[in-house]
């Protein structure tokens, strides 16, 4: 049945196309469909040592999807870390993903004036948002980036929810130039478009 062979190709492809993916979540959607396809098709031929094992892999990918996306907003999932321009580990982590935050942000650099917050998760830093402060209670937001494989969770509204951390450095409003690709993330965090550039007001502490 040539129905079924196709069945059987696809859910391999998808299943080796998943392993590329940087994404986490890409990679366990994918992974969860071309397993649930490799189960069935498996199971109709008979080839059941294959379908327990894909059958196996779609449940571990149906507990991580769930798990992940519990966890997309909960505040207990990330950490905030408060740092100074001057912090080693900072200035590592611009400098490891230089070439890739060069390509979202052209032209960023660490100002000596500017603080940077740090999002991670567990032991894994995986966002930075630097914030430099202008003045008048005005700080820019210079960067914000998440590493490849958290891109899918926006970790990086977890420094906005917490905005005591910015009331906390006299801070009371934030401005920030988006590229148009980054224009709905700043709209969910709390930015709103104005005619220079966008804005959010920071909760007092």
């Amino acid at each position: 049945m040539l129905w079924l062979e196709v069945v059987g190709w696809l859910g391999s492809v998808l299943v080796v196309v998943s392993l590329m993916q940087a994404r986490v979540l890409r990679f366990r959607v994918l992974n969860l469909v071309g397993a649930v396809l490799a189960t069935g098709y498996n199971a109709v031929v008979g080839i059941w040592a294959f379908a327990v094992m894909n059958g196996a892999i779609a449940i571990i990918d149906v507990y991580w999807l769930w798990r992940l996306l519990r966890e997309r907003h909960d505040d207990t999932a990330y950490t905030v870390v408060d740092v100074g321009p001057g912090d080693a580990y900072l200035r590592h982590f611009l400098t490891v993903h230089g070439e890739e935050i060069a390509r979202f942000q052209p032209g960023f650099a660490l100002a000596d004036d500017a603080r940077a917050f740090l999002v991670a998760r567990g032991d894994e830093v995986v966002g930075v948002v630097v914030v430099r402060d202008v003045g008048h209670g005005v700080g820019v937001v210079d960067l914000d980036w998440v590493t490849t494989r958290f891109r899918d969770f926006t970790p990086g509204e977890f420094v906005y929810r917490h905005s005591g951390v910015f009331a906390e450095h006299g801070l009371r409003v934030l401005h920030v130039e988006p590229a148009p690709q980054m224009r709905e993330y700043f709209a969910k965090v709390g930015f709103r478009e104005t005619a220079t550039r966008w804005v959010r007001e920071v909760e007092p502490v």
